[in-house]
């Protein structure tokens, strides 16, 4: 009875959508820094992965860091699903996340930096939305590649949870997980804003500043 299923229940692998092996074509190059999206990156470059919503807003947020930022992508993760399309996902009925992909130089910006971005755009104690958008698709995530991410991000959270405590907000509700596999959203996503700059973008930060410390890392 997938018709009595809400936007906020995840689903089980037997009331998800089947997906398709194909993968779905997207766009080859980022729009507004013309890097080519899926590679190859400049060696040194690392990844990152984060759900803060609507990924139209999330992304812009990202590229606009501007230096240090090689290529920004909308996608789908941590769902059932394989290849989801937009439309699937937004049945509620595939457990993915809109989240963006981010290739970055560590050498002119920091995983921190990234990490306060992250906690200061976005309200992280609402569960499975973000302001008016609702279903687990605009949940709050950071997904990592690597141990020292998955630290970084756990200890980052439980700073921002004392910033947030001290202004009234609740528990974070932020899933901080091993990146899963992501899946490119189609060509119209990406970049989304800067092809229609007066587009909807529905993040809200709660006010409340992230003291991580930031800036530029160097190798040991």
């Amino acid at each position: 009875m997938f018709f009595k299923q809400k936007k906020t229940d995840m689903p089980t692998a037997e009331t998800a959508l089947p997906g398709r092996a194909e993968v779905l074509p997207t766009a080859t190059h980022h729009f507004v820094n013309g890097n080519p999206l899926k590679g190859p990156y400049p060696a040194g470059s690392q990844t990152a992965m984060f759900g803060i919503g609507c990924f139209w807003g999330a992304e812009r947020k990202f590229w606009q860091l501007g230096e240090g930022i090689i290529v920004t992508g909308a996608g789908y993760a941590g769902g059932l699903t394989q290849n989801p399309t937009y439309d699937e996902v937004c049945t509620g009925r595939t457990g993915h996340n809109e989240v963006v992909f981010v290739v970055f130089d560590p050498a002119k910006i920091s995983y921190g930096d990234l990490l306060r971005l992250f906690w200061e755009n976005h309200n992280p104690t609402q569960g499975y939305r973000q302001g008016n958008d609702v279903g687990t698709q605009y949940r709050s995530g950071i997904y990592t590649f690597g141990a020292q991410q998955q630290t970084e991000a756990e200890a980052s959270r439980d700073m921002f949870q004392s910033g947030l405590t001290a202004a009234g907000f609740g528990r974070i509700t932020t899933e901080i997980v091993p990146a899963p596999t992501f899946y490119w959203a189609e060509d119209y996503h990406q970049q989304y804003l800067a092809k229609v700059p007066h587009g909807y973008c529905g993040l809200r930060g709660t006010g409340v500043a992230c003291a991580l410390p930031t800036g530029v890392t160097t190798a040991a």
